[in-house]
């Protein structure tokens, strides 16, 4: 609607051009959104997509797109090209892009068919959003979910080990009942310390008693004397001293299913010292089931390893007649 001013002049309305208003939805994306010709040469780019890519916009109008695919993926854009020309669009196609670092970044692709005014297709709009975050979540998860999956399948079998060796141990059902209730339970604070580490609310700065550690999570095996845990009492950090306790609680499963654990008569031996300029836990098993060990490619297997990276740790095992042997170097920067 017009307007006037003071003297009662008309003012004319105004109408921005829809150009300006679409040109300010484009710079102030988030997404990259570029347009090409039909031969691929780069058009347009708005400062989303130099965010995403790295690129300055004047570094790549001109040149093909293909300098943000991977000489892997080059097959991708004859096809997309191929449906542009027959006016199709390509709807949330997820793929891989190179920075300008080289370095690859995930992404999800709308293409649309660009015409002029004569309604001839004479290019194509391109609309990338980076889904690194969204993948990373995604991988997060999975492991997450093998891992439960894996300690699911652990509990039941150490569990089953538990109840078999007490009735071993006990003469009366009332013994047995109570043993297997206090094992049990033992069981449910170990496997509570090693998943404190999932709480997102977790402080960083705790640390925990090594030597007390490996304690409870030994705590459901521990009957007729059968565990020996010694040595220092060393304080480190509270990230450190879960991921320890994943080793441990690994390494008291395997020990219960097939291990010195699994057997009336098996031992097992703890020690926690410092050595060498590390912390160093010596665990020795006596009067193991002769059985290999576990699958190199097996989860059990690939948690460990994941477990010693993050902790920047050495595990080394030696199957010996008598049983496994395993000693854990750890860094002393995880002190307390």
């Amino acid at each position: 609607m017009a307007k006037s001013d003071l003297t009662g002049s008309v003012i004319p309305a105004h109408h921005p051009d829809p150009r300006d208003w679409l040109a300010a939805i484009i710079d102030g994306s988030d997404d990259a959104i570029i347009s090409k010709d039909l031969s691929g040469q780069i058009q347009s780019w708005n400062p989303g997509a130099m965010r995403i890519f790295g690129y300055a916009a004047d570094e790549v109008i001109g040149k093909p797109i293909t300098i943000l695919i991977p000489e892997d993926r080059h097959d991708e854009e004859p096809r997309i090209l191929a449906k542009i020309r027959n006016g199709e669009r390509v709807d949330h196609f997820e793929t891989v892009r190179r920075r300008k670092d080289g370095s690859a970044v995930d992404i999800s692709l709308t293409i649309s068919p660009i015409r002029d005014a004569w309604g001839v297709i004479v290019g194509a709009s391109k609309i990338a959003r980076d889904i690194s975050e969204r993948r990373l979540a995604e991988q997060r998860q999975r492991l997450l979910i093998g891992e439960m999956q894996h300690r699911v399948k652990n509990l039941f079998a150490v569990a089953s080990s538990i109840v078999s060796l007490t009735a071993r141990q006990e003469a009366t059902a009332e013994a047995l009942a109570t043993t297997i209730h206090a094992r049990l339970s033992a069981l449910a604070r170990a496997h509570e310390l090693t998943t404190s580490g999932w709480s997102t609310d977790m402080d960083e700065g705790v640390g925990g008693d090594l030597l007390a550690m490996i304690g409870t999570v030994l705590a459901p095996y521990s009957g007729g004397n059968r565990i020996r845990v010694e040595g220092d009492h060393i304080i480190i950090s509270g990230h450190a001293i879960t991921n320890v306790a994943l080793l441990i609680y690994e390494l008291a499963t395997n020990a219960a299913k097939y291990g010195a654990l699994s057997t009336a008569n098996g031992k097992l031996a703890v020690r926690v010292h410092e050595a060498d300029e590390c912390v160093r836990i010596d665990w020795v098993e006596k009067g193991s089931k002769t059985l290999p060990s576990e699958s190199a490619s097996g989860f059990g297997s690939q948690l460990a390893r994941n477990l010693a990276l993050a902790l920047n740790a050495t595990i080394n095992r030696e199957w010996q007649q008598t049983g496994l042997s395993v000693a854990i170097s750890l860094p002393l920067n995880l002190k307390v």
